[in-house]
């Protein structure tokens, strides 16, 4: 039997010449990112049965492990959809062949940011970057990408997400799953001892994205960082102050809840429980998911990771426990058990500290501490926290949806990991995308719009459009620092000109006609005043008193400009 008479119709060109010359398909084209720990089922759109059953047909050689020899022989109904996705990325590697039209889309778990939206975000890092710097911050900015040994074994079971890079040169490169740990590299690699340090950028992970929540697979990140040797809890409060400072800068203070615990006292409860000490992150790992699952689930995968079910009871059952600072450590110094341990003792000193500290900053009543709080990433040491928006059960809308909205900790030991020198450190991270996320459905449910230019300039009337007239409009408002935009065309039509004002939501706008050119006169409107008001249709000035008008209009409140909301 011919090999050309195996092979299916469907098979694209330059895998059909592949095959027929080098007698195999080469992993790197038939099966993307095939590795021997994930083997995927060979796609029926290509090949009717599996690879190896294909060479069993054709007797070749299945030769240097060019392709998977193990692929079931037929694709199960749950692997369907990872087929089609990978046919469709076989499909795209082959140049498009699979049909006349690409698809053309962004990847999954990403977007594309653009008007009103651009706006949103950049309202929100406005604000984290005014708190930054009123506590001192220092910018500082990575590479995309970083080596892939500097990222690994830093982020626990997590660290399945990183996205890896194929081979770059001798080195082996992955995108950055946060900021947190290239900044620690940051660290080893100078002589910086103490930074307060800021960075907004994009990181990476290949989770399953849910764009409705907020989560992506690319996604803005915004961290605060204080490194160095300071005395113990002063500047973990300092970290939870600019949180509160962020979340009043928003408008959303009043409902976020922010929870803490202490990676101590956690590790000090599971000791007492009876959890092995090679078992404790790996739960905590299990224990972090109690705001994602039921407690029977979390249960279920405490014994799956080898714990007794007794041991996963009495977990659970401290963990319910949560409220002020002084409430929960009442609650553990009264357990002769846990406050016999060590670290519970130290977690628990500390603790008290961080209250005092917090209660001079005037925002002990916004934590809460919360036993169930676990934060799986591994490199934790100390204090650990994530901001939660809390709303009643009537108010619960794709807000409660989004998870923690910024999250961080203590990490003194990270740094050391690089080997050069122990550096200890505290910080937070703004899910920049999981904020939008809520504050664009606030403003879409309270029909708040983000304001657009200051002003729309238009004509009614003239022989050429007034078009010259206008551009010196424009001119005179850029040069004052005000923005406005008037219609690319010689000689526009009144009601498009009035629409692009108002579907730009544009709060002035400045009116010339003949009369008014040839009197040195413009006429100001304010836009969205009610009927019968006396400036309903506008004012007359003179031209030369227009700046001054349109900058006392917009103090007034005639539109909040661009980064500002304004309710319509």
């Amino acid at each position: 039997m011919r090999l050309s008479n195996l092979l299916p119709p469907t098979l694209p060109s330059r895998l059909r010449r592949t095959a027929i010359r080098g007698h195999h398909f080469p992993a790197a084209q038939l099966i993307p990112r095939c590795r021997p720990d994930r083997l995927y089922n060979c796609n029926t759109k290509y090949l009717s049965t599996s690879c190896s059953r294909l060479y069993q047909q054709t007797e070749l050689p299945l030769g240097d492990n060019r392709i998977a020899p193990n692929y079931p022989t037929k694709a199960t109904p749950s692997s369907r959809t990872e087929s089609s996705s990978t046919t469709d990325d076989i499909d795209d590697d082959m140049g498009g062949e699979k049909s006349d039209k690409t698809v053309v889309k962004v990847p999954k778990g990403t977007r594309d940011w653009t008007g009103a939206d651009i706006k949103i975000r950049d309202r929100i890092f406005k604000a984290a970057n005014g708190a930054f710097e009123r506590h001192g911050g220092v910018a500082l900015d990575t590479p995309v990408f970083e080596l892939k040994g500097i990222l690994s074994g830093k982020y626990g079971e997590d660290s399945k997400l990183i996205y890896e890079l194929a081979d770059q040169g001798g080195e082996e490169l992955a995108l950055r799953y946060d900021l947190t740990v290239p900044f620690a590299r940051y660290l080893a690699m100078s002589n910086v001892q103490q930074i307060k340090r800021y960075h907004i950028a994009k990181v990476y992970r290949r989770d399953q994205p849910a764009i409705a929540r907020g989560r992506m697979r690319e996604f803005y990140q915004c961290d605060f960082d204080i490194a160095g040797e300071y005395d113990r809890m002063i500047p973990d409060a300092e970290i939870l102050r600019i949180v509160n400072e962020v979340f009043t800068e928003l408008g959303l203070a009043k409902d976020v809840t922010l929870k803490i615990n202490h990676r101590k006292i956690l590790d000090g409860l599971f000791a007492v429980a009876g959890v092995p000490d090679d078992k404790i992150r790996s739960i905590s790992s299990a224990v972090d998911k109690l705001d994602k699952l039921s407690p029977e689930e979390v249960k279920k995968e405490m014994i799956e990771k080898g714990l007794e079910g007794s041991v996963a009871d009495e977990i659970l059952g401290y963990t319910k426990y949560n409220g002020d600072i002084p409430k929960i450590l009442d609650l553990l110094k009264k357990d002769e058990k846990m406050i016999a341990n060590e670290k519970i003792q130290q977690g628990v000193e500390e603790m008290s500290l961080l209250h005092d500290y917090l209660t001079a900053f005037e925002i002990a009543d916004t934590v809460s501490f919360d036993l169930a709080l676990a934060r799986g990433l591994d490199y934790y040491t100390g204090l650990i926290y994530e901001a939660v928006i809390e709303l009643s059960d009537k108010d619960r809308s794709a807000e409660t949806r989004v998870g923690s909205i910024a999250a961080g900790g203590r990490y003194d030991n990270l740094v050391g990991m690089y080997g050069r020198k122990q550096i200890p450190c505290v910080g937070i991270s703004f899910g920049v995308d999981r904020i939008f996320t809520i504050l664009k459905a606030r403003y879409e449910k309270e029909k708040i719009q983000e304001r657009g230019r200051d002003v729309y300039i238009m004509t009614f009337g003239g022989k050429n459009g007034l078009l010259l007239e206008r551009m010196q409009i424009a001119s005179t408002l850029w040069s004052a620092g005000i923005s406005a935009e008037f219609t690319p065309k010689a000689k526009p039509r009144v009601q498009p000109q009035f629409t692009a004002a108002e579907k730009g939501n544009v709060p002035i706008c400045v009116i010339i006609g003949e009369d008014e050119v040839k009197a040195g006169k413009v006429k100001v409107k304010v836009m969205g005043l009610p009927d019968g008001h006396p400036e309903k249709e506008g004012r007359l000035i003179d031209r030369s008193e227009l700046v001054a008008e349109v900058k006392k209009l917009l103090a007034e409140g005639a539109g909040q400009t661009n980064a500002e909301p304004t309710s319509t």
